[in-house]
């Protein structure tokens, strides 16, 4: 049970919602509940059958079909949290572009790079390998479906309070995504220690 509740939480934390609001602020502001909310969902079901398929398959995928170490992955994501953490902290401006409402594929645009990323995937597949794959698939389903829930909170909190409150509501957007971003950037360097030591050990 503690290994589930650490999957859940961690990739919860990953995907950090309050920074995913900020990468979609165009499609809160610009598209009713509704669609956002279909959009978002369906990016979510896109997500979780990328994640469930690392889960599945595990370290073999990169080894036997991509022809690359894992541990060369694990260090790829923690540097691209890293960078990901480092810019929001210090607050110079978010590292993709943000989505807008008229995108042709607003859901695949959302999945990759927004929800599927190094850093997720890595976390799908050290959860396959550290539950059976029914506990390891339920992880992930509660920590994505946690993680698009509080978006879709938020959304519905902007779209009460835009007209009178929104500077402030910006603006503790914008000190949550930070607060979480100090915790995504710890992780960032953890995957790069564990990328690392594994490297030693074969050395």
């Amino acid at each position: 049970m503690e290994l589930f509740i650490k999957s859940t939480l961690l990739l919860f934390v990953l995907l950090n919602p309050f920074l995913m609001s900020v990468y979609l602020v165009e499609l809160i502001k610009g598209m009713n509940s509704r669609e956002f909310a279909r959009q978002l969902i369906r990016a979510g079901i896109i997500s979780y059958v990328v994640f469930l398929l690392f889960a599945w398959a595990g370290e073999t995928i990169f080894e036997d079909v991509l022809q690359v170490r894992f541990l060369s992955f694990m260090i790829f994501g923690g540097i691209t949290f890293l960078i990901i953490g480092i810019r929001m902290i210090i607050g110079i401006g978010a590292p993709v572009e943000s989505l807008r409402p008229h995108n042709k594929e607003v859901s695949g645009a959302i999945a990759m790079p927004f929800i599927v990323g190094p850093g997720t995937i890595t976390v799908s597949v050290l959860t396959g390998s550290r539950l059976d794959f029914a506990a390891a698939a339920g992880a992930i389903a509660l920590g994505l479906g946690a993680a698009i829930a509080a978006i879709l909170v938020m959304k519905k909190v902007y779209d009460i309070v835009r007209n009178r409150n929104e500077v402030y509501l910006a603006r503790y957007m914008d000190i949550a995504g930070r607060v979480t971003a100090l915790l995504a950037g710890t992780f960032a360097i953890e995957l790069i220690l564990k990328g690392l030591e594994r490297w030693l050990a074969l050395q």
